[in-house]
């Protein structure tokens, strides 16, 4: 078994830098052996970049490449500097910014001939891809994008790129101007720049002078949260097929602009790891195609042939698997790619030299010389069989555009659906360049049911959308869409199921017919809520409550001290059914806004995409009426989350972000460090990540937490919070024992159970794993917190929950009953967990509440249809 806490690694003894390159055996000057060391050029223009000879990364840093880790703005100016030095061959296209506003950029690279020809190419890609008219052409180069360093804390990445730009632009380095014939290549510099520089200003701050390589040193211990994640510390490798980070974004959208035939990720794993590369580890997807796994072996032909001739150590077919979309590697394959991982052992705890367990030093210069020779060996791989490259290219998007695979062949997303949640996917179906159509008519048919996971009866309705599978990305959609992903092996690296309709939360069908999707486009009031034409002073206004959108006009009108309310039972009024959570928003309460009122209102639902009423009475035909005590004044609530040691820096994360960019509500973030001073009188909310809360509250400070939430506090409490609290003394919250009965009965029968195999231990360990499985949860929908839901929800899993119903005086919103496994990977002793176990609810804790969130809706931001869940917490709930 092998021990790869990233998703990084070689042994030679320790050389100098000099030793390193030579050891290479390339026929090229490379950095630092070319010539002597210089000081670093001061370079602030493009006249100063083209200023003399083109510089070695040692030569223009001022000091040896790998003797220290270099700010990722010290990276682009050696990056502009050789750009400037390759007029006709080398472009820089800057392509955004980083939420701390640093730049996003590629360098595009090209002999001369293809330099010049560089929007022909791109175009001529999507027109192989046939998404783009016009005559496709096989005779051009083929495209090979090289991202660097997507986690931060993995900053060889950084230092490699720099080597492979002098490479492709030293015109004595024959092999890659060879090579440059038959091949475009793209080079992201620094995918993850917040990352990068949080680590390496830490690093460079408390380094050694001379590199301490002992794992005990302060230089190997990276502290909370470290630079592997972004600003909001969601990890960008994560996010690439669902792009809710504003970085992964802007890049999909030049992506998307070339499509290119291989992309290739740099990584790094545990410093006492070796090198890791293609072919891939299984589970494959069952829509990797045949050439792709062949192209695996081919790329690691190349890269086997450098590495065994300088003798390092390296390893293939293993943990790193192709199978959930997720990834730098996966989601470009479903984009007809050939996607690799390289990974390097190394990463935060290797610094500039790391003592390995088997007694040799491993120094970042080694580190450099591996992801440098894998770099050549892609480029490489990649002109020497561009012909077949393009040829296979063209015909995976022909196949799928023609020759779709999978049983189903349409899926439909109901026009019945919250408009708001179904722009939201539509709008995500765009950024991905999947095509879509609207029934024109109604059908009567049969198709596969989300909601039931059964085959039943479908009317399909005008203007439902349609997508179907006779397009050019078809797999990607087939990948997206299928209610149960195919797979071979349990061993996998992430998430098993991720289904659209169910991240979403809409009611969709597969079909196994192709349908005419010719129907017009819906008219926007169909598609697009926005405020009714009021009277010229109405009595209210009125907005359903049924997605992420509604929080952010709720959250955006209450920063506006606007009065808001909400009915806690359903009711008709004026001809329309509301359901209980919406929002009411009277004139009465509102007198001092005046007409700045109606403003206000109609600006942020235009904004949000809310669907907001007005009307001209208070009295509801069914129902109570809008003054009525089941109608709850919404407090403007003072919310905090703590962060620091101890917490998940992800799950910190995804709660960060869900109030900053999502619904842009203010949120204090406090330290774990000082959280025990912080006058809680303050604050109204406090929302707990997943973590470990042992060492933040001790007996005396979860005694000062309880009575804080005595007092009126509200205590949102997810997955490990909610863990931690379990079984202490005045939570409702018990696990269920230990059925140490029926063990002991079991062994009785087979006295040999409790004898194991050691090879076997890590498969065995899947019988206890839920892999992002999804399971429909029962829901109370009469408590606030499961208002604008139906009976059900799709949560996505991600670890067992074994909790007993909640006792007297606490609410069992969410639960698992039987047969609510949907889709994904359970192990045989998770599933047994996952029947009658209490997921989500409430209880009352003195004037104050407690809410459990077992399954965290706000899962790397993409689980859509949980949000709301978050909203009702945080506005709803307690009110």
């Amino acid at each position: 078994m092998i021990s790869l806490p990233f998703r990084g690694a070689v042994a030679t003894r320790t050389l100098g830098p000099l030793g390193l390159w030579l050891l290479l055996g390339l026929a090229l000057p490379l950095a630092g052996t070319a010539q002597s060391t210089t000081t670093a050029p001061s370079i602030t223009s493009s006249a100063a970049d083209a200023a003399g000879p083109l510089l070695t990364p040692t030569q223009f840093l001022g000091y040896e490449l790998g003797s220290q880790f270099t700010p990722q703005a010290e990276v682009l100016r050696y990056a502009a500097h050789v750009v400037a030095h390759s007029p006709g061959r080398m472009r820089v296209t800057p392509y955004g910014k980083t939420y701390e506003k640093r730049t996003l950029e590629v360098i595009e690279i090209g002999n001369p001939e293809n330099f010049g020809r560089l929007a022909d190419i791109q175009q001529n890609d999507r027109r192989l891809a046939s998404l783009e008219s016009g005559t496709a052409s096989r005779q051009l180069p083929a495209v090979a994008w090289l991202s660097y360093n997507v986690h931060g804390n993995e900053a060889v990445s950084s230092e490699a790129v720099m080597q492979v730009l002098y490479d492709l632009a030293n015109p004595q380095d024959q092999q890659m101007q060879d090579w440059l014939k038959n091949t475009v290549v793209i080079i992201d510099p620094c995918v993850n720049p917040d990352g990068h520089d949080r680590y390496v200003n830490w690093y460079n701050r408390v380094r050694n002078q001379t590199p301490n390589a002992g794992p005990d040193s302060w230089e190997h211990h990276e502290p909370w949260p470290g630079g592997r994640y972004n600003h909001y510390y969601f990890d960008l490798n994560r996010d690439w097929a669902w792009q809710t980070q504003q970085e992964s974004r802007q890049r999909i959208v030049l992506y998307n602009k070339w499509l290119p035939q291989v992309h290739a990720d740099f990584h790094e794993m545990g410093p006492n790891n070796s090198y890791y590369f293609s072919p891939a580890a299984k589970p494959y997807h069952a829509d990797i195609t045949p050439w792709q796994r062949q192209f695996q072996n081919v790329i690691g032909d190349y890269n086997r042939a450098t590495f065994d001739k300088n003798n390092w150590l390296y390893f293939t077919r293993e943990v790193y698997d192709l199978y959930a979309p997720t990834y730098g590697d996966t989601w470009p394959s479903f984009n007809g790619a050939i996607g690799m991982t390289y990974e390097q052992g190394g990463g935060s705890p290797a610094g500039v030299a790391y003592a390995r367990t088997e007694g040799d030093t491993l120094t970042l210069a080694q580190r450099i010389a591996h992801h440098h020779a894998a770099s050549r060996a892609t480029v490489q791989a990649t002109a020497e069989r561009h012909d077949d490259l393009l040829r296979e290219f063209q015909a995976y998007f022909t196949n799928a555009k023609t020759k779709p695979g999978g049983t189903y062949k349409t899926y439909v997303l109901a026009s019945g659906n919250d408009p708001g949640q179904l722009r939201m996917l539509t709008q995500y179906l765009d950024r991905q360049q999947i095509s879509y159509g609207f029934a024109p008519r109604s059908l009567k048919t049969n198709g596969y049911s989300y909601a039931s996971g059964k085959t039943e009866p479908v009317e399909v309705q005008p203007h439902d959308v349609l997508v179907s599978m006779y397009q050019p990305k078809s797999t990607l959609v087939k990948v997206l869409f299928e209610p149960r992903p195919q797979l071979e092996d349990s061993l996998t690296y992430d998430i098993t199921s991720w289904a659209l309709p169910y991240s979403f939360g809409v009611k969709a069908y597969a079909l196994t017919q192709r349908l005419d999707a010719s129907g017009p486009t819906p008219s926007p009031a169909t598609v697009k809520g926005s405020a009714a034409a009021p009277t010229d002073k109405p009595y209210a206004y009125l907005a359903r409550w049924n997605n992420l959108q509604d929080v952010r006009f709720l959250s955006k009108l209450l920063q506006q001290k606007v009065k808001i309310r909400f009915a806690e039972q359903a009711f008709e009024a004026e001809g329309q059914k509301y359901a209980p959570g919406t929002l009411i928003i009277t004139r009465t309460g509102n007198e001092a806004l005046g007409a700045k009122l109606d403003q206000l209102v109609r600006a942020q639902a235009d904004s949000a995409g809310t669907v907001v009423q007005a009307v001209k009475s208070g009295f509801s035909t069914t129902g109570h009426d809008l003054g009525s005590g089941t109608v709850h004044f919404v407090k403007q609530p003072t919310v905090a989350v703590v962060a620091g040691p101890g917490i998940d820096a992800t799950a910190f994360g995804e709660v960060w972000h869900f109030f900053e960019q999502q619904i842009g509500y203010p949120i204090t973030v406090l330290g774990t460090d000082y959280l025990s001073r912080v006058n809680m009188s303050k604050i109204d909310v406090l929302i707990l990540p997943d973590g470990n809360y042992q060492d933040i509250y001790p007996a005396p400070a979860l005694e000062s937490l309880k009575a804080w939430v005595r007092g009126g506090g509200k205590l949102i409490a997810l997955e490990g919070a909610m863990k931690f609290l379990a079984n202490k003394k005045d939570f409702l919250l018990k696990g269920k024992a230990a059925d140490s009965v029926a063990l002991k009965k079991a062994e009785v029968i087979n006295p040999y159970l409790p004898l194991r195999r050691y090879g076997s231990a890590e498969r065995e360990g899947t019988q206890e794993q839920a892999l992002g499985t999804i399971y429909r949860v029962q829901l109370d929908n009469t408590h606030p917190l499961a208002f604008g839901y139906g009976d059900t929800y799709p949560a996505l899993i991600r670890t067992p929950l074994s909790y007993r119903f909640l006792g007297k005086g606490g609410w069992n919103v969410g639960v698992i009953k039987k047969n609510g496994y949907y889709a994904g990977f359970s192990g045989s002793k998770a599933r047994k967990e996952l029947v009658d176990t209490f997921v989500l609810g409430e209880q009352d804790l003195g004037r104050g509440q407690v809410i459990y969130l077992g399954d965290n809706p706000l899962f790397r931001a993409f689980w859509q249809s949980g949000k709301l869940l978050f909203g009702n917490a945080v506005f709803l709930v307690g009110q």
